[in-house]
């Protein structure tokens, strides 16, 4: 009996499979085939993702107990096979052994995997029949569905009728607002749990702020962005790859570019998640050859990429016309690293073609993919924006016909064939587009562009100066000022921030009179709030126009200041009169 104790102490402290298997073959001599033997062995097989030896110990036994049972479940959702978990789960139902607690959150965490709402549906319905539902660890694993299937109000409901909540319940529920561009009520449970931490005797985990770290990317708050890093620096959470990667997206989406790769130096040794999250930031603000060469560096390192680093390097290649490398990564994504390209990635190189201005290729590509659902919203909305550009009715007709084929972003596929008759002269077509929109009541989201101070979000509206509050003559005194000084440097955009807005598809259309530009209202009020020398950034929720890019890079150079704005596709570093897009947007 003793000699199987020290066994069974050696194999819970086994740290590779070779000590399993002598632990294994040392408890067979012994005799010791009880029901607690065989599960420390299955638990020990697991641990090490040895599972098809736990599944043949597991035929050998008996009559497996509920340990049994949810702990092959278990091994199987964590070697991502989700399905034979289930199936495992169906089977122990007509057995003699009664799924406990952790069983019924096994089988909820594999349909969690599998993305299988209505099956999750069904357990949740036995675990509320059954009374198992309040346990802790039950409510967490249902939270963490609903939220990852999008259902998150469901997942609130669940949230919010605990008895009794742990930092694994706390943390899913503000990843589920994180996860579903709910940011804001992220943020605002996380204060909820920060004030009541203290009672309950609860201390956020990097998971936890790995999410918040996303909410504040998610809404652009550099501020509470920063207080989380110095949180997770105290804590030592910072060398944590999964919360590096989170901070790096979170500086580079809130206008912070240097600090994102200031992050990423102090890791020392990067891996695939913080390497993905430099390529993707530095691809964003038009640092293609930055993104490139972090991209060389990783594979010289040894560490393979995966889809989403190859989208980070075709974005890279498409935000700074590097349509032949572009098309090189592109092609020899199944054969050099054994990914076969999505639609996510043909919908790229679509658009890097129409912004080149190979409208007939990018044409073809979108053709031959067959894409759809939001693929194909993606791939044909990048093909009819080109088109105004370049001025191709004939593919603008048809990429509009398709979008208008589409229950969502109608407006914004009807805004673009205007501005694309407009751009050749139609101005008709385009009046015929407008009065269309109206006589089906589809209305364009309203430009909107929003500066943080002190933790305050300013939102600001085209043409409306009420969010400057006691300071609005005071803003509009500086934007006619800027308006003068930039005229005396050969600007000729709309006078004075005021007129008809142009083709562009960032505000409300030709011959509007919308006023203002917000992102020169936002810009405005940055200035006149912060100290000379103090970064100014910008977020807008649309397309930033032509007009206020030039008037942007003009004014970072008066002002002598750094100006970020990010705008629905992309961000612009604007610095002494130049943006690191150089105009190719």
């Amino acid at each position: 009996m003793l000699l199987d104790s020290a066994i069974i102490c050696r194999l819970r402290g086994s740290s590779d499979l070779l000590t399993v298997a002598s632990s294994h073959a040392a408890l067979l001599k012994s005799g010791a085939r009880t029901v607690s033997v065989f599960n420390h062995l299955i638990n020990a097989y697991v641990r090490r993702e040895a599972v098809p030896d736990a599944h043949k110990l597991f035929d050998e036994m008996t009559v497996p107990d509920v340990v049994s049972w949810t702990s092959l479940m278990a091994g199987y959702v964590h070697v991502a096979r989700p399905d034979d978990a289930l199936s495992l789960f169906h089977y122990m139902l007509n057995c003699e052994a009664q799924p406990n607690p952790f069983t019924y959150a096994t089988a909820i965490n594999a349909c969690s995997r599998l993305a299988d709402l209505a099956l999750g549906r069904t357990i949740h319905a036995r675990m509320e029949t059954c009374g198992v539902r309040s346990d802790v660890v039950v409510s967490s694993a249902l939270l963490d569905m609903y939220g990852k299937s999008n259902e998150v109000d469901d997942a609130r409901k669940i949230f919010d009728d605990m008895i009794e909540r742990n930092v694994v319940s706390w943390g899913s529920m503000i990843s589920a607002y994180a996860q579903n561009a709910r940011g804001h009520e992220a943020l605002a449970l996380f204060g909820e749990f920060f004030r009541a931490s203290s009672s309950m005797s609860l201390v956020p985990n990097h998971f936890m702020f790995s999410s918040v770290v996303n909410a504040c990317a998610s809404v652009g708050r550099l501020g509470l962005g920063r207080s989380a890093h110095a949180s997770i620096v105290c804590r030592g959470y910072d060398s944590n790859e999964v919360v590096a990667g989170a901070l790096i997206d979170m500086y580079s989406k809130c206008g912070s570019i240097d600090y994102a790769r200031k992050v990423f130096d102090h890791i020392e040794c990067p891996s695939l998640v913080p390497y993905t999250s430099m390529i993707i930031a530095a691809a964003k603000y038009g640092l293609g050859n930055q993104s490139l060469e972090l991209f060389d560096e990783m594979i010289a390192q040894g560490v393979k990429p995966n889809s989403v680093t190859l989208l980070g390097v075709l974005h890279a290649c498409n935000h700074c016309g590097l349509v032949d490398i572009g098309l090189l990564h592109l092609n020899s994504m199944r054969d050099r690293h054994g990914i076969a390209p999505s639609m996510r990635h043909y919908a790229s190189v679509v658009d890097m073609l129409a912004r080149a201005g190979r409208l007939d290729e990018a044409h073809e590509l979108s053709k031959q993919v067959k894409a759809e659902g939001d693929d194909a919203l993606m791939l044909w909305s990048s093909l009819l924006s080109a088109c105004r550009t370049y001025q191709r009715l004939d593919i603008a007709a048809e990429a509009g016909k398709k979008l208008a084929e589409f229950d969502r972003d109608v407006a914004g596929a009807y805004v673009a064939m205007s501005n694309a008759y407009v751009a050749v002269g139609q101005l008709e077509s385009a009046t015929r587009i407008w009065a269309e929109m109206s006589r089906r009541g589809i209305k364009k989201e309203p430009a909107c562009s929003w500066v943080e101070l002190k933790d305050v979000a300013y939102v600001f509206y085209t043409g409306e100066v009420s969010s400057a509050g006691p300071r609005q003559v005071e803003l509009m005194e500086l934007l006619k000022e800027l308006e003068r000084r930039m005229r005396e440097r050969g600007y000729v955009g709309g006078g004075n921030g005021w007129g008809l807005d142009g083709v562009e598809e960032g505000e409300e259309g030709k011959g509007v009179m919308v006023g203002v530009h917000s992102e020169r209202l936002a810009l405005g009020f940055g200035l006149i709030s912060t100290p000379k020398g103090i970064t100014i950034r910008v977020m807008k929720n649309l397309r930033m126009c032509k007009d206020c890019h030039e008037a942007f890079k003009l004014i970072s150079d008066i002002v002598e200041r750094e100006l970020v704005v990010r705008d629905l596709n992309r961000f612009h570093q604007f610095r002494n009169g130049f943006c690191t897009c150089r105009d190719y947007w």
